[in-house]
């Protein structure tokens, strides 16, 4: 069981959140969007700690869990902690996809393809824009006032 308070944040949260996104946030993470590949800040990003959700601050992934998938999107091979990240049937397009959003907030992240490395052969593609980085040592994003501390 996650440390995490799942709750999902109240209207008025919600709405202080969003107000604080950029129109690209918004369209990403509100619309399920995607950024364009090989342009997001985290797709080089080599250091130690951990990615947060960019609207409610949940910690989704650990950078030991990221590696270079060649897509152009920062790929990890397992969350954080599976209750973080829950998975939608997408079917736009006109593809049959797992869309993975923020368990919290229900925010869109990316998505989950069945050709990652070992142990999970699972490759989480995510949005830059959709993420946060917190380094080791630092204190978490805590824009819900939960006190849910330090990594």
């Amino acid at each position: 069981m996650t440390a995490f308070d799942l709750t999902p944040p109240t209207a008025e949260q919600r709405d202080a959140l969003v107000e604080d996104l950029s129109p690209e946030e918004r369209r990403v993470l509100l619309q399920h969007g995607t950024e364009a590949p090989f342009c997001g800040m985290f797709l080089d990003n080599k250091r130690d700690g951990v990615y947060t959700c960019r609207l409610c601050g949940l910690p989704l992934y650990r950078a030991d869990a990221k590696f270079d998938s060649g897509t152009g999107w920062p790929s990890f091979f397992r969350p954080f902690d599976p209750a973080h990240v829950r998975t939608v049937r997408d079917t736009s397009y006109g593809m049959v996809r797992e869309e993975l959003v923020c368990a919290r907030c229900g925010s869109h992240l990316g998505h989950v393809f069945p050709d990652g490395p070992p142990p999970t052969y699972e490759r989480h593609c995510l949005n830059s824009v959709s993420l946060g980085f917190t380094g080791v040592g630092e204190a978490l994003p805590d824009p819900l006032q939960r006190g849910e501390g330090r990594l």
